[in-house]
């Protein structure tokens, strides 16, 4: 629909603009591609320039009320600037130094916090002290106040993932202050929350209402890691169990309705043998990824990264990815799958 350019056509574009509107037949490329067309971009951010950039802010940026928390978002280098790590979803490194403790507040959007290493915060939610430590998933879902304490002589930094973009775009952000000193100020082992949901295969009688995010508030890396390690226990013996040849995967999951732990977002664990690769996947919807242990790469629609240690990268909407294993490679992974999958938006391509 390319029609003839005349002055009466030009003059019909400007009476659009004024009338604030925008004809179909000049957009139809951008609002309606082939396939996804993200402006977000395939990146990958190395934690050993990531880390002394969070302890320098750590000198220089006081925590406390204003600026709330020490957080740097990973800005895509394809959404003109803003802190998002893709159109949905928001990832950043948050650092708290030696006896800091980060006051209490509470937002809509959903929160999460994985930890690669380090120990000694308690984060509170809801007044239930959770310890943090290497290896364990946090949540903090919308609305539930929540403040850090790091109660040792050693700073400590993790990421912190939101469904902020999300929320922004369509307006439905709140934010509240809550009281400079924590709820809750003791460090126990275990949370409330833990005590009460995490016993395999049981549930308590006073909880048998699905709730909208999950009730526990710490899922431990000693059972990620040995339900990752049975996996491929399992597959050496001949067994299935194992998501695809010597990659095992296990989903974060609500144990009162066996879904998402949060409406917005999707966490999992993977963990690859030595020399494994997984097959290329494109899949509708963003995801951040975050290397925990092991060496190993990632395939960004044909373009080959080597990843390290804490090293992040962030996969757009449709572009092809894959992970090859150099040693054991262990993968924190969140997306906004949920999102996608109750739009009716999803579609993955494997192979």
């Amino acid at each position: 629909m390319a029609p003839e350019d005349t002055p009466e056509l030009r003059q019909l574009y400007a009476d659009f603009e004024s009338l604030h509107i925008m004809p179909l037949w000049t957009q139809t490329g951008s609002l309606m591609p082939q396939h996804p067309a993200p402006q977000a971009v395939p990146h990958v951010w190395k934690w050993s320039k990531l880390y002394p950039a969070a302890k320098r802010s750590g000198d220089l940026v006081p925590v406390g009320r204003g600026g709330e928390r020490r957080a740097l978002g990973l800005a895509n280098p394809g959404l003109g600037g803003r802190a998002y790590v893709s159109p949905t979803l928001w990832a950043a490194i948050q650092y708290l130094g030696p006896k800091e403790t980060a006051p209490e507040h509470r937002h809509a959007q959903n929160a999460f916090r994985f930890v690669v290493e380090g120990e000694g915060v308690w984060t509170v939610v809801s007044g239930d002290p959770v310890r943090m430590s290497r290896g364990d998933f946090l949540l903090t879902p919308g609305w539930n106040f929540h403040g850090h304490q790091n109660v040792t002589d050693k700073p400590m930094a993790w990421i912190d993932g939101l469904d902020i973009p999300f929320s922004y775009q369509n307006d439905v952000g709140f934010f509240e202050f809550g009281p400079e000193k924590l709820s809750d100020e003791t460090t126990p082992e275990f949370s409330r929350g833990e005590r009460l949901w995490c016993h395999p295969g049981l549930r308590p009688l006073s909880g048998l209402q699905a709730t909208i995010s999950s009730p526990i508030g710490a899922y431990r890396w000693e059972h990620t890691d040995r339900a990752l390690a049975e996996q491929l226990r399992l597959e050496e013996e001949g067994h299935p169990g194992v998501f695809e040849p010597g990659h095992a995967a296990v989903r974060y999951v609500n144990p009162t309705t066996g879904g998402d732990v949060m409406p917005t977002i999707r966490a999992q664990f993977h963990r690859l043998r030595a020399g494994a690769q997984s097959a290329p996947r494109r899949e509708v919807g963003s995801s951040v990824f975050q290397v925990f242990e092991g060496r190993g790469a990632v395939v960004l629609n044909g373009e080959t990264h080597k990843l390290d240690v804490g090293d992040l990268f962030v996969v757009p909407s449709w572009v092809q990815w894959s992970l090859q294993a150099e040693t054991q490679f262990d993968l924190f992974h969140f997306s906004d799958a949920p999102i996608m999958e109750r739009l009716n938006f999803d579609r993955v391509q494997v192979g």
